[in-house]
């Protein structure tokens, strides 16, 4: 766990299954699960920032960001249930109470504009292009509680932020929170927690688990038995989408933060790439009459 957990720095959606968006499976074959080990992403921070990864041919820092331009839209599904979504479409986001309206709940704010919009026990998002996203439980007294490094940490918001844009991202998560009082004391009781005793492998699993209490965010909080009751559904824009089908939350949050650091260009690029050459090769099995289930595509 942690520190010793192998590296995946460049997944291939050719060797994702995928499924229908809208559930429905176009042949009868069996799904092949998909059960990745991934790295603490969040230990990627400070390497990323130093370094200045190039993407598109421009350096990052020389763009304002855009959360529009630089996210990508996703749904996250257990079964048939919605329990996540980001969106920059009215019709899919759902009201808050002092919300303006529009795209108000993925809005970002500088980190001294947070402090004024925070309340204990709200999830913060930090983000930037080219970065995994970074979130922080806000405790009170401009202070936060969050996973950095491997361990957790109690810090100003504005430390934590490293100088990034961020948001209350209270409304990406479908599930029932807790109270306010519980999503503090979950926080605060893991101060100090690192290393071997982690539980989460990520700071927006730990956020997560904080306000919600489900084991799901926890490492190996669910049982892998074969089956993929998790779907990520990524939208390429122009009603069209791709799924990919997942054993665990953990794994599926993992992909979907993945996709936040490359951004939303690289992602259909990737997409793009993958779905010519899955029907380059649907074709050549149609030519040679085999067929192979598992490696399936999906788009509408």
């Amino acid at each position: 766990m942690g520190n010793q957990v192998e590296k995946l720095t460049h997944l291939n959606y050719k060797e994702v299954p995928t499924a229908d968006p809208a559930g429905v499976d176009r042949d009868e074959g069996p799904r092949i699960g998909v059960s990745y080990i991934f790295s603490n992403d969040d230990d990627e921070l400070e390497q990323q920032q130093e370094s200045g990864h190039d993407l598109g041919g421009e350096h990052p820092a020389l763009q304002p960001y855009d959360p529009q331009l630089h996210e990508v839209e996703c749904s996250v599904y257990y079964r048939d249930e919605c329990i996540y979504q980001k969106s920059f479409s009215e019709e899919d986001i759902l009201p808050e109470e002092g919300d303006e309206g529009g795209q108000g709940h993925l809005s970002t704010y500088t980190p001294e504009n947070l402090l004024n919009r925070c309340k204990p026990g709200d999830l913060v998002e930090f983000v930037c292009q080219a970065q995994y996203p970074h979130w922080v439980v806000y405790v009170g007294d401009f202070q936060v509680v969050h996973l950095h490094r491997l361990e957790v940490v109690n810090s100003f918001l504005t430390d934590a932020s490293q100088g990034r844009r961020g948001r209350i991202a209270n409304q990406l998560y479908r599930y029932k929170p807790l109270s306010p009082a519980t999503v503090v004391r979950n926080a605060l009781e893991q101060v100090g927690c690192k290393d071997r005793d982690l539980s989460w492998r990520n700071s927006e699993c730990f956020a997560a688990w904080c306000r919600y209490g489900k084991r799901e965010f926890k490492i190996g909080g669910e049982l892998r038995i074969g089956k993929q009751p998790y779907r990520l559904q990524i939208r390429l824009g122009d009603k069209r989408s791709h799924t990919l089908e997942f054993q665990s939350l953990e794994d599926l949050i993992m992909e979907k933060r993945r996709n936040d650091q490359i951004g939303r260009a690289a992602v259909i690029q990737e997409l793009s790439s993958h779905l010519q050459a899955a029907e380059e090769e649907d074709e050549e099995e149609d030519e040679d009459h085999h067929h192979h289930p598992g490696a399936r595509t999906a788009v509408e």
